[in-house]
């Protein structure tokens, strides 16, 4: 199935179109939920169809941003063939997933270590009562809101979060499991030794170590250090390895990843929405209120994947291409000998 060209680019071509459509639709469910904008369906709405959508009506700037929302899906779907054809006649790059997968895990890695450092401080001089004293009695109300501290705290540390990925390069997973360790160590010595333990305390670790899972996960994918069962697999030749990783992404890596994000994020009240848009909070209310943002590790490690899925699929057709080549030179000098 994959000896031909066009077998080949169309594989290429679902994938990087797959990894750009979700991060289309990523980027269309917050704008529509959060902005109240038109998104793909209120645009098409717009102009004749009839979708169900929350709102009938929107202003001129919004139906404007909507055809920007519904561009993006074009875009999504055009910009794979336009790097198709500008690498048609070299080895297929995956710089670019690898790069998007290595970035936004980065952003996320940052964000969540520096909102688990915030929040637990912020929780921890609340519950011992010295945050009036800190910050003012009304601010200190405030901050026991998960609204106010999700979005006047943690937005921020997410900004800040962002920035750094782009200022620094490289993953430092291990400072995340060593912040882990850390956590259950200061557990163990609060409760046994000092008697002392809060809700907080076990809510970071918690944070942190779901963040450390979903994260690596795509990290762990292009190293190949993935625990899995190779009896069979072993014994393949090199094409067939290639064909069985390209056609396992195809088959189940990208639709586990579309799975996760649309039945997460189709609807306002979809699961990841629900949580996030309402910024959900554990019920012990002196606990860290970061419930909502590890069901955006999920979203994260959808999109994370996907991208690193297409550069899989990348790197393997060009394993099939150059033992290909290699078939063809050696046909090739045995004819002329």
């Amino acid at each position: 199935m994959l000896s031909s060209q066009f077998s080949r680019n169309i594989c290429h071509y679902i994938a990087l179109s797959s990894a750009f459509a979700a991060s289309a639709f990523i980027l269309n469910n917050f704008l529509t939920h959060i902005f109240a904008l038109p998104g793909l369906y209120g645009t098409l709405n717009a102009v004749g169809f009839s979708f169900d959508t929350p709102e009938d009506t929107y202003g001129g700037f919004a139906l404007f941003i909507g055809i920007f929302q519904s561009l993006t899906y074009v875009a999504a779907l055009v910009y794979p063939y336009m790097i198709l054809r500008s690498q048609s006649a070299a080895p297929r790059s995956s710089v670019l997933m690898n790069n998007a997968a290595a970035r936004i895990v980065s952003a996320a890695f940052w964000a969540v270590m520096l909102i688990g450092i915030v929040d637990a401080a912020i929780s921890f001089v609340r519950i011992e009562n010295m945050l009036p004293s800190i910050v003012g009695a009304d601010l200190a109300l405030s901050l026991g809101k998960p609204s106010f501290r999700g979005v006047y705290v943690h937005m921020p540390l997410l900004l800040a979060g962002i920035a750094i990925s782009f200022m620094r390069r490289g993953v430092d997973f291990i400072w995340l499991a060593s912040l882990i360790v850390f956590g259950e160590l200061l557990i163990v010595i609060t409760r046994f030794i000092f008697s002392y333990e809060q809700a907080f305390m076990g809510d970071l670790v918690r944070f942190w170590y779901a963040a450390l899972f979903l994260f690596a996960s795509a990290y762990t994918l292009v190293h190949d250090g993935h625990v899995r069962v190779d009896v069979i697999y072993a014994t393949f030749s090199d094409r067939a390895k290639a064909c069985t990783n390209i056609f396992g992404s195809l088959i189940l890596g990208l639709p586990l990843c579309w799975i996760v994000l649309t039945r997460g994020l189709w609807g306002p009240s979809s699961p990841f929405n629900n949580a996030l848009l309402n910024f959900e909070v554990t019920q012990q209310g002196f606990g860290m209120y970061v419930k909502y943002l590890m069901s955006g590790f999920l979203i994260v490690f959808a999109i994370s994947m996907l991208f690193q899925f297409a550069s899989v699929i990348i790197k393997e057709l060009n394993v099939l291409e150059s033992n290909r080549e290699a078939d063809d030179t050696g046909a090739l000098q045995e004819k002329v000998s």
